[in-house]
């Protein structure tokens, strides 16, 4: 599969303080030493077709999703998908250079079998995304002569005329079929001096390119959710500029519903009290939230690595997802959808970026079996006991405080 994210986690930022303190950066021994706890013998009882159905535990609440591929359609992640997701997206086949890899044409037959097995099993379709700074066929940004193109005039209107087409034909072959669309992705840099990524749509067309996008996207499927979706949601300084953004395409009648938090997230950070004051804010814009492409790595620093993932971290992991949960389960109303990135720890992005390296963000293992991350979920009882120095660093407030 192609790299989906390219981004560090070294550091923590927010304003909660749910888990206590986020470790800093280099706080964990280098190589990161296994705790104490062994990991408890996962038995027949934990098969992911023998446990609670995930999606059934939160029909309360909200659809449950998950990031697949097409060779997740059949064999045992088909069960598994069928038995514990009701919404599916997908992970790299609907990203622009895999739907248009010529000006030519276009290549639906891996998404459409993605949306056809959804419909087979009553499953709703997110699509993701309409337009990224990632994975473009190189032909997109070249000018009429086939040079790389320059901001004039010229290649701003043949740019945004692209982009038009592709939204427009992507969303009508998905009409009815696709409730929601990430109709723009990550254009949000906090460290730009007015919070705009200077990815070439943005330096070429401006922010003519998100308008577009949504106006476009608005009239071809005039029933579809559309997003804006971007991690680090949590973080204040890329929160304020995102909301600035939402704040004035709503004000502008640019037709924005809702705001997507990917939560690309650590065993430490962000917090669950952050991650309840952001959806509160974007809340109290009128739109809708979803948290978009969940997973929690087992580092919150890009070189440490373990051989093997101690009983005691994948614990920790365990309640944390309880936390994320309880806060999810509090925002109801606020937040229509959760969707994890990748059915099981047998396929995650994870485990190449930001190094190779064993990590295991999901709820089922490589085997298929549930693992404390979703008994945190399901059934916290289940989860095991920490010691005590890991109790201490979780005592904090519940996340609706």
């Amino acid at each position: 599969m192609e790299l989906e994210r390219h981004r560090s986690r070294a550091t923590c930022v927010g304003t909660g303080a749910l888990l206590g303190v986020c470790l800093t950066l280099g706080s964990m021994a280098q190589g990161a030493a296994p705790l104490a706890t062994a990991p408890a013998q996962a038995g027949a009882q934990d098969d992911a077709l023998a446990v609670p159905s995930l999606y059934q535990a939160l029909a309360e609440y909200f659809p449950v999703g998950v990031a697949i591929a097409p060779n997740d359609i059949t064999g045992p992640h088909a069960a598994v998908l069928k038995r514990h997701f009701n919404s599916i997206v997908a992970e790299n086949d609907m990203k622009w250079a895999r739907l248009r890899p010529s000006e030519a044409g276009f290549t639906f037959e891996p998404a459409d079998s993605l949306v056809a097995f959804a419909r087979a099993n009553h499953m709703l379709v997110r699509g993701h995304t309409l337009v990224w700074h990632k994975q473009n066929p190189l032909w997109l940004f070249k000018d009429a002569g086939g040079n790389d193109m320059q901001p004039t005039p010229q290649n701003k209107a043949l740019l945004l005329a692209r982009l038009e087409r592709h939204v427009r034909e992507v969303v009508l072959h998905y009409r009815g079929d696709v409730y929601a669309w990430d109709v723009v992705n990550e254009v949000i840099d906090p460290s730009a001096p007015d919070g705009f990524r200077r990815s070439p749509w943005f330096l070429i067309t401006g922010t003519d390119y998100i308008e577009t996008a949504f106006r476009v996207a608005r009239e071809a499927a005039p029933k579809a959710k559309l997003f804006i979706n971007d991690y680090d949601t949590t973080d204040p300084v890329k929160r304020h500029y995102l909301y600035n953004l939402v704040r004035d395409l709503k004000g502008r009648g640019v037709p924005i519903d809702g705001v997507g938090h990917q939560m690309h997230s650590n065993i430490d950070c962000p917090s669950p009290s952050d991650l309840v004051e952001t959806v509160n804010m974007f809340a109290a814009l009128g739109v809708d939230n979803q948290i978009t492409e969940l997973d929690m790595s087992m580092y919150h620093t890009s070189t440490d690595s373990y051989s093997a993932i101690p009983g005691e971290a994948l614990a920790r992991q365990g309640f944390r997802y309880r936390d994320f949960f309880a806060a999810f389960r509090s925002l109801k109303g606020k937040i229509s959808g959760v969707t994890f990135w990748g059915v099981a720890d047998d396929h995650t992005w994870l485990s190449r970026f930001p190094i190779a390296r064993l990590d295991v963000p999901l709820l089922f293992d490589k085997e298929l079996r549930a693992k404390p991350a979703f008994w945190g979920i399901v059934d916290p009882q289940r989860l095991p006991a920490l010691d005590g120095a890991s109790i201490k660093a979780r005592k904090g407030p519940s996340p609706g405080q």
